[in-house]
C-alpha cells in the first residue's frame, strides 16, 4: 500500500491542481511526495488486517468476491484521474451501498460476538481519520490549497476520499485475509426468575 500511494501522489501531483502542498524541506521525498505519505496510508492497511486476525471478523451477507474488487479498482482510479476527466465519487459512494448495504460485520472484541453494518463502521473509521488528518494540517506536516492562508479545517471533500481509501484498503486486506461467513450468534439466555425472599408468599 505504501508503493501504491506514494504512485499515486506522485501522478497527482503532477496534475494542473495537486491535492496537498506537502512540506518541500523534507529529504525523503519522491516526485516532490514525502515518503512518509505512503507509510500513513499503509499504516491504515496493517491496522483493518491486524483487527481483522485480533476480532475474529466475520461477514453476514457479504457480496460476490469480484464486486468488491470492481469498486476498489475504479475508487483508486478515480483518486487521479477527476483532475483530468469528470470526479465520478458519487457514484463510487452509490455502488458502495449497492454492494454493502446488507453486509453485516461480526467482530469479537472482548470475548462476545457484537454485530456493525460495514458501512457504518467504515464511516466511523473515515471520520476519525478525518479529525486526524485536522490534526496534521494544524500542527504544520503538511497543508492543503485551502489553508495557504491560515489554518482552516480539511475540506468535506476529504472525508469522502477517506471513505473510499478504506473501502480501497478492506478490499487488499482480504488478499491476505479471505472474506469468511460469520459464525451464528445464540440468541441470549433468558435469566432465571429471582426466587422468593424466605418466609414470603405469592398471593
Amino acid at each position: 500500500m505504501a508503493n501504491a500511494d506514494t504512485t499515486s501522489g506522485i501522478l497527482r501531483s503532477a496534475g494542473f491542481e495537486q491535492i496537498a502542498l506537502q512540506r518541500c524541506d523534507l529529504p525523503l521525498r519522491i516526485g516532490g511526495v514525502p515518503l512518509f505519505s505512503g507509510f500513513m496510508y499503509a499504516a491504515i492497511g496493517s491496522f483493518m488486517a491486524r483487527i481483522t486476525r485480533l476480532f475474529d471478523i466475520g461477514f453476514e451477507r457479504y457480496p460476490p468476491v469480484w464486486a468488491p474488487w470492481l469498486l476498489a479498482i475504479l475508487a483508486y482510479a478515480n483518486f487521479f484521474s477527476h483532475h483530468y476527466i469528470v470526479d465520478f465519487r458519487y457514484a463510487l459512494f452509490a455502488l458502495s451501498g449497492v454492494l454493502f448495504w446488507r453486509t453485516t460485520l461480526v467482530f469479537t472484541p472482548d470475548g462476545t460476538p457484537r454485530r456493525m453494518p460495514l458501512l457504518m463502521g467504515t464511516v466511523l473509521v473515515s471520520l476519525f481519520i478525518w479529525l486526524a488528518e485536522n490534526m496534521g494540517t494544524f500542527a504544520g506536516a503538511w497543508i492543503y490549497p485551502t489553508q495557504r492562508h491560515g489554518w482552516v479545517p480539511a475540506p468535506l471533500a476529504k472525508l469522502g476520499s477517506w471513505y473510499l481509501l478504506m473501502l480501497l484498503s478492506f478490499v487488499l486486506v482480504t488478499i491476505v485475509h479471505r472474506p469468511k461467513v460469520a459464525a451464528v450468534i445464540p440468541p441470549p439466555t433468558p435469566s432465571p426468575p429471582a426466587p422468593w425472599p424466605a418466609g414470603r408468599r405469592s398471593a
